[in-house]
């Protein structure tokens, strides 16, 4: 599996994105390597991509090592880094975009849309070559992409408000067409039919823009799990890298023993992902196995106890049930972020909060 985690450069005195991320991943990419940082949309914003890992630990060392070098670089351009998927106050229409030309056609194509993606998120991946059964696994996810982002939800304020979501980052997302969770599939060719025609019909950029919440990357031979929200704390990236490889692992055994499945309608995945979007792990979730609404507990317990075999069998059972307990007593990163706005009454202290718990734990790390 890898990881793939974007990030904020912040203005240490205004508190506001700051347009250094060129200078900032220059400086990275010396020391991490070509291949682990990257450009995106806007210059205030890098991302960085975890080397294949075989273990949760290696994706632990992983990613306090990428978290550490970025910290570093942004230091020494005088700026700081923060994990969240928006940023309390910026505006988007202040971003500068930087100069490649896939960012130039998507601003193209996709107008005001694209220029309001002031976004950030984390991508898990998890390898399965065989794309036949890798379909299937997209089918079975389908259930448990409401309770991940419930649990991830991080993004609460948006331009200077409460946006009164735990996660607007979903709401702006999902606005674009090829955004959201996927409908079922009844085949590989079915998929793959419906990629071209989206392309070919102007509703997508090309293939890499079709932009579901579980999703076949073309090139990698993995099922891509992007649902959630970016973790400001190291351990909750953790916590849902192993969910996701549990859940991929889970699902594609259970195709392979063909065991039933909810097959719900889009909708009911649709409202349910809302519903998460909304109130994250503070109400009621969506089971859309039983179609009714369930306290947000329930429906992470249960995803726990449908990922246990999965967890058990690759040695991660007690460190990932732990942090989902840990993340359901303390609360998400939405419920955090709300706290820190609390205690005084300024956006500026939730970005100072984010800045320090997104470098918590990366200095000591081996």
């Amino acid at each position: 599996m890898g990881v793939e985690e974007e990030y904020q450069v912040i203005d240490p005195e205004t508190r506001g994105l700051a347009p250094r991320g060129r200078r900032v991943l220059e400086r990275a990419q010396r020391a991490l390597g070509e291949q682990q940082v990257a450009h995106e949309l806007i210059t205030a914003q890098v991302e960085v991509m975890t080397p294949v890992c075989r273990t949760l630990a290696e994706v632990r060392r992983e990613l306090s090592r990428l978290r550490r070098g970025i910290i570093a670089a942004a230091e020494e351009e005088g700026v700081r880094i923060a994990a969240a998927s928006t940023h309390p106050f910026s505006h988007w229409w202040e971003q500068r975009i930087t100069l490649k030309r896939r960012y130039k056609r998507l601003l193209e194509k996709y107008q005001r849309l694209e220029r309001e993606q002031l976004a950030f998120g984390l991508h898990v991946h998890v390898g399965l070559e065989d794309r036949e059964a890798a379909v299937r696994v997209m089918n079975r996810l389908r259930p448990w992409l409401a309770p991940l982002l419930a649990l991830s939800a991080n993004s609460p304020f948006w331009l200077g408000e409460d946006s009164g979501y735990a996660s607007y980052r979903a709401q702006i997302w999902g606005r674009l067409p090829t955004a959201g969770p996927p409908a079922p599939f009844g085949s590989l060719a079915e998929h793959d039919a419906l990629v071209r025609a989206l392309v070919a019909t102007g509703g997508a950029l090309d293939a890499a823009s079709v932009y579901w919440d579980v999703r076949l990357p073309q090139k990698l031979g993995t099922v891509e799990v992007r649902v959630a929200d970016a973790c400001t704390k190291a351990d909750e990236a953790v916590m849902l890298a192993g969910l996701s490889r549990a859940l991929v692992r889970a699902c594609h055994e259970g195709a392979e023993r063909r065991e039933p499945y909810p097959e719900a309608r889009p909708e009911l995945v649709r409202a349910a992902h809302w519903v998460a979007s909304r109130y994250g792990l503070d109400a009621r979730l969506v089971d859309v196995g039983a179609g009714r609404a369930v306290p947000a507990r329930e429906m992470v317990e249960k995803l726990l106890a449908f990922a246990r075999p999965a967890l058990e069998e690759s040695g991660d059972w007690e460190e990932v049930s732990a942090l989902v307990g840990e993340t359901l007593k303390r609360g998400n990163g939405a419920s955090r972020q709300r706290r820190a706005y609390e205690l005084e009454g300024r956006l500026e202290d939730v970005v100072d909060a984010l800045v320090e718990e997104t470098a918590r734990g990366t200095a000591h790390s081996a």
